[in-house]
Parts: structure tokens; sequence; C-alpha cells
């Protein structure tokens, strides 16, 4: 059975680690998300991160329940820098670009942490942020809520995965990276008209669209797509 975690209040250490620092759960995230970043998932233990705090790994179970629930409040903090600095201005269709433009970022600053938590509920403030202030925007721009909920669905859905899937591509080598980028030139862009004649006419294209994310791309598609249904709602 897990242990149940301390209050805030009471987990504050009263002393600084052997390394000089106080620990708090920011802290404990930020230095989890370096990790994710300098060594992937599997560097990511209790051990390690007590280590690179300069505190016995038992210390971490006074702010998470276990590793599990710090991989929630690493999604969490994601979310939270995407929305920092956000506000809406009352057009919708702006608002939602820019908070799938910012979560998707976020994510892919950080693939590794992306590949770990962009399919996880977390039930944390800023999520709940953050879904709050897209419902608020769907509602308030007329849409019903049985729409809002379907646009929101596939919003957040769609974010969250080209975030996942762009994020793994980035946490590949550069040697890994750079070979699926040339196929498009040294395979794709070489085939004959003759077996592949669309392929073909749309290799130049290709060899520099694929190399980019498509998100932006079906972002407004999606953002087209609940505009005529908003239309069509308003008669």
């Amino acid at each position: 059975m897990p242990k149940p975690v301390v209050p805030e209040e009471k987990r504050r250490r009263r002393r600084p680690t052997k390394s000089g620092t106080v620990l708090s759960e920011r802290l404990i995230v930020d230095t989890a998300l370096r990790m994710l970043r300098e060594h992937g998932s599997a560097g990511l233990t209790a051990r390690r991160l007590g280590l690179a705090l300069g505190a016995d790994p038992s210390t971490l179970y006074r702010y998470f329940r276990g590793m599990d629930d710090l991989t929630l409040a690493i999604g969490d903090a994601l979310i939270g820098q995407a929305l920092e600095g956000w506000r809406p201005t009352g057009e919708w269709r702006a608002d939602l670009r820019a908070v799938g433009l910012r979560i998707h970022a976020a994510y892919i600053a950080h693939p590794q942490a992306a590949l770990l938590t962009t399919n996880r509920v977390t039930g944390r403030a800023n999520e709940l942020a953050a879904d709050e202030a897209v419902l608020d925007v769907l509602r308030t721009a007329g849409f019903p809520p049985a729409d809002t909920v379907r646009v929101y669905h596939a919003f957040i859905d769609q974010t969250l995965a080209f975030a996942a899937l762009d994020a793994a591509s980035l946490a590949l080598p550069n040697a890994a990276q750079r070979a699926d980028e040339d196929m498009w030139r040294s395979t794709y862009a070489r085939l004959p008209r003759t077996t592949h004649p669309r392929i073909a006419e749309a290799a130049p294209l290709l060899a520099t669209r694929m190399v980019t994310s498509a998100y932006p791309t079906a972002l407004e598609m999606l953002l087209d797509s609940a505009a005529a249904r908003l239309e069509a709602v308003n008669g």
C-alpha cells in the first residue's frame, strides 16, 4: 500500500539537503525533467533522482505517492508551462489556436517527458485549468454543450497525439532522425513516374513538408470544421 503524501506545510525540509538545496515539489519535478532530457525514461528512478537532489530517495515519498504520481506531476507541469502568460482574447478561433500551439510546443520542448505523459490524465491543477479554459472558450463562442465537448475532445486529443508523435521523432538518436529525413530525398524522390506517379509528382513537396510537424495544418482543419459547425448551429 502506498504511503500517504504528507501535506505541503508539513513536508518541507527544515534543513537543506547534502547539496545545500531545500526540497520542494517544483524542484523535484524540474530535476526529473532534466534527468528525462539527459537520460530518457529509463534513467529516471527514485535512487537516481535522490542522488541528483542530494537527498535520500525515501524523502521523495514525502512529496509523491510513488514514481507514477511524479509522472503525473511532470505532465501537469508541462501544461502549466504551456498556459503561463496566456489570456483569452474573446476570439475563439485565435484562442484555441494559441492554446493548442502552446501545449504542443511545451511537450516537444521535453520529448522524453512527452512520451511519458501525453497519454495520462493527471487531474491536477494545471490540467484542470486548461480544460476549463478550452471549454469556456467554446461555450462563450456559442457552441452548445454537446458540440463543446465534441470539439474539446477532438482538439485536446489531436494536440496530445501530435505532441507524442513529434516527440517520438525528436527522442530518436540524431543519426536516426537524419536517416528518416533523408529517406524522403534518397528514396521517395527517386521513385519513377511509371510505377509511383503520384509520389513522383509530389516528391519535392513531400521532401519539404514531411520533415516538419503537420500539427499546425491539422489544427487549422479542425478549427475550420468547428467554425462550420458553429455557423450551422447559429443558422
